[in-house]
């Protein structure tokens, strides 16, 4: 009998390898760090190889540690970092260049060509997506047109590119698969979401041959099995795939319209289930896929905030702080953030001012500024983001929040989850498994494989760790949220905080 399923939870900064029971419970997690490579401004890279070897090192590691029998094992799902793209030989699996993270702004320039050629209304219109060098297309053009070599092989049907959940399927599969899902596919600015498929045009305006391609598919699809030289030679099939602020939803239960989440990672999702028919997505914010399954895609608004827990990350680097608990202790040290903000746009800033020019600042600073009013803002800048991407949703979506759920590591932050309740004037309740990616991913790979029968089933399994009300005052909320917003104007090289309509959210 099957008793377990695997998530490789493919993330930013390292992968994670979660074994789950039938209850949801986490029985046994392997985290291993991969590089962070900034070879140029600008420039974010990883790379692909090490991805793989640290996940099947993670594989074997937890089946190690637990003594589980593969042969228990229902699946592998794969839920991954998005947007980062990569392109790799279809014989010998090696990539042509490093792969390209989702922060690289190495796509900006061919974006400003896009834009001022007036292609933006029309890419928007089958993608979702706005034109940014966030989403994968402009950075696959980059590595084609600066890569030796490259274009011919494409022209010869030599190359593949794919999402990290692509390469590492086919890596797992041992290149007898290449595929992704509808909800990775959906943020390369390649896909088109009403039709459900790679769009002709745009792959031609990229320079990307059709041949490079993978597969589209459900995500409560079984996409393939594991080679035998991965697990003791077992074939485990691979189910589930999502990408992971996709999966975090899922795993949230945001099965209906207007349910929504945040997931606090490197960088922050807030998304909105909107159903299954496909709705413009208010200025600033974009429309998604959220999830496919029983031949079906359910539709989301999302805005997408570059640094969140990455932030805390960089006052640690700095050496301010010593890990995420000394931050929230020395925000708590304070009473108020003295009028320190810090607008935390190291690689632009995301949704829902789409700047890419921008950069960071911490304004407000006065001789008494201690590095507890600067934590406090680094924290603080957290909230101030989420409720940009909410207060959009909500006065220009025409949908009220009742609550968000939220999730991921930064999440864990007592602090910060009080302030973002008070900042929004809403109640949270915080899932009590902190990798609901992961458990996302499981539950579409337990529907996949049988190992559960319907939704109702894993929505059950869902437990919350802790609920938090707003108590701040609504003038208070309002005087540091209009504090925000002069610092974001600031940031961005304006005496006021500009709006964020169509004609200026890309800077």
């Amino acid at each position: 009998m099957k008793k377990y399923i695997i998530a490789v939870d493919q993330s930013t900064s390292a992968s994670k390898v979660i074994l789950f029971n039938r209850e949801g419970e986490r029985l046994s997690r392997v985290s291993v760090p991969h590089r962070q490579y900034y070879p140029r401004p600008g420039f974010v890279e990883h790379d692909p190889e090490e991805i793989f070897a640290n996940v099947v090192s993670g594989l074997n590691k937890v089946v190690e540690q637990t003594g589980v029998e593969v042969t228990e094992i229902a699946a592998i799902a794969i839920t991954n970092q998005r947007e980062t793209a990569l392109i790799w030989d279809r014989k010998t699996g090696e990539p042509v260049a490093p792969a390209a993270v989702w922060q690289c702004q190495r796509g900006a320039g061919f974006c400003d060509y896009l834009k001022k050629e007036g292609l933006e209304p029309v890419i928007k219109e089958k993608t979702g997506l706005i034109i940014d060098p966030y989403f994968s297309a402009s950075k696959l053009h980059w590595i084609m047109e600066n890569s030796s070599g490259v274009r011919s092989r494409a022209e010869n049907s030599e190359l593949l590119w794919g999402t990290i959940d692509s390469w590492l399927l086919w890596r797992l599969t041992a290149g007898k698969v290449h595929a992704t899902d509808h909800s990775n596919a959906c943020r390369t600015m390649l896909f088109n979401i009403k039709t459900l498929e790679w769009d002709n045009d745009l792959m031609k305006l990229c320079g990307l041959h059709p041949s490079m391609f993978p597969e589209v598919r459900f995500s409560d699809e079984v996409f393939g099995y594991t080679d035998t030289s991965i697990l003791n030679g077992a074939g485990i099939p691979v189910a589930g795939l999502l990408g992971d602020s996709h999966a975090a939803l899922f795993g949230q239960h945001c099965l209906e319209p207007g349910m929504a989440k945040a997931t606090y990672g490197t960088g922050s999702s807030v998304m909105m289930n909107i159903g299954r028919e496909f709705r413009d997505a208010p200025g600033g914010l974009v429309t998604s896929i959220g999830f496919s399954r029983d031949g079906m895609v359910d539709y989301v608004f999302e805005g997408n905030i570059h640094s969140a827990g990455d932030t805390i990350k960089w006052l640690e680097e700095l050496g301010l702080i010593s890990g995420p608990e000394e931050c929230e202790e020395l925000a708590r040290s304070v009473d108020g953030n003295n009028g320190v903000y810090l607008v935390p746009a190291f690689t632009g800033l995301g949704a829902p001012y789409w700047d890419n020019a921008a950069r960071a600042s911490i304004t407000g600073m006065g001789r008494d500024t201690t590095r507890a009013h600067i934590a406090r803002a680094a924290l603080e800048s957290i909230a101030y983001q989420v409720k940009d991407l909410v207060g959009l949703m909500e006065d220009e979506g025409g949908i009220v929040l009742s609550e968000l759920r939220v999730d991921g590591g930064a999440a864990r932050n007592d602090f910060l989850m009080q302030f973002q309740s008070d900042m929004l004037g809403r109640r949270l309740v915080r899932a009590d498994v902190e990798e609901l990616s992961a458990l996302g991913s499981v539950f579409m790979a337990g529907l996949a494989t049988g190992f559960w029968e319907n939704p109702l089933e894993t929505g059950k399994l869902l437990r919350s760790d802790r609920s938090f009300e707003p108590e701040m005052g609504r003038s208070e909320t309002e005087a540091l949220y209009s504090g925000w917003k002069k610092a974001v104007g600031r940031t961005r090289g304006t005496t006021e905080s500009r709006e964020t309509s169509g004609a200026e959210r890309t800077g």
